[in-house]
This record gives C-alpha cells, structure tokens and sequence, in this order.
C-alpha cells in the first residue's frame, strides 16, 4: 500500500506501529507500507551469542551508547547503494526521536561511529528497523545490547521486520502475522521506559 508522505504524521506513524504496520520509502520518494506473513522477531529465551562474539562485547572494544547520535545512526543506515531511508522517513524518525518513541544504539571505537542500529518503542515492543557496521562485530555488538537493555527494562517483543544472513546467527524466529499481532498487542499492555 502507498500513501502520499506528506500526509503521514506521528500519530499515523505511531497507529500504523501498533497495528504491526510499517513504512519504507521507495526510490522515487513514494512511501509504502508493510505488514509481512512471516514476521521475524527475537525471542529472548533463545537468542544465541557465539562464544566468540561474547568475547569481544565483554572485552568492551566498542564503547556503547544509546540516543548520543540518532541522526548519524539513521543516516549511515542509509548509506548503501539501495536504501528504503529516503528524506521523509528520516525527517520522521528524527522527530520519534525527539518525542522519546525512536531510539538507536552506537557503537564507538576510539571516539567515532563503528556501528549501530535503530528502531521504534512503544510499551514493551521495540521494533527494530535498521542496523550498520564499520567495523567488524560492531553492529553486532549493538544488538547484544539492546537485548540485555530492554530485557532488563522489562520488554517483551524485539522484532526484527524481515529476517536477513546478518541476523541469522542470532537465531531469529520467524511467525506468522497473526501470532506476531497478538505478542504486539500484549506487549503493548506493558509500561517500559528505553532510555
């Protein structure tokens, strides 16, 4: 489904969120919606770190960050050589972000941006949207902080959109809309604050 950008304001954004709807922009600017059968989600009780990756998150390499750069986080997301991020969805990302509901996690290796994610929070479901790397395990390392962070605030759904090779090992689990509409609706039910 298309709709005209300039008609999409938070509370559409924030509704569409929470009915399991999302958007991404097309090259020529037009912005569509999404809503996939199967939907890909991290289950907590079985995400998996190799041994060798929990290694280099304890070793604390990369300092961790949340909100310091959500901006700079959007826009290296963006920067490939076919994004779904065009100026639109940045520009409305930007303001969730500013409203507390958008929220992204940096890794920094010697004071500059090696990678990072981003995504949208609303009750106890974070909805990640998109991640980036510089350096190796970066992103990674981004991810196995955001789980702990909302694990430790009390959230219960991290869906990923569409499962990928980057977050196969991870071990994601993938639903069908109808299971991911009901854990969305109960996580919605729950008070949790990200940042």
């Amino acid at each position: 489904m298309s709709a005209d950008s300039s008609r999409i304001d938070i509370d559409l954004l924030l509704s569409a969120y929470c009915q399991g709807i999302f958007p991404m922009g097309d090259d020529d600017g037009t912005i569509r919606w999404y809503s996939p059968d199967l939907r890909c989600i991290f289950d907590f009780d079985q995400f998996h770190v190799s041994k060798r990756l929990m290694r280099t998150y304890k070793q604390g390499i990369y300092q961790l960050a949340v909100n310091r750069d959500f901006r700079a986080v959007m826009l290296a997301c963006a920067d490939r050589d076919s994004t779904w991020i065009n100026q639109e969805i940045l520009d409305l990302y930007c303001r969730l972000n500013d409203l507390g509901y958008a929220h992204s996690v940096e890794a920094y290796f010697e004071g500059q941006l090696a990678g990072g994610l981003y995504g949208v929070a609303i009750g106890g479901a974070f909805m990640g949207e998109s991640m980036f790397f510089r350096r190796t395990d970066a992103s990674k390392v981004a991810l196995i902080y955001l789980v702990q962070r909302m694990q430790e605030r009390g959230y219960v759904l991290l869906d990923t959109q569409y499962n990928n090779n980057h977050l196969q090992q991870f071990n994601p689990l993938l639903i069908s809309r109808d299971e991911y509409l009901s854990r969305l609706e109960k996580a919605l039910r729950i008070d949790c604050r990200f940042a």
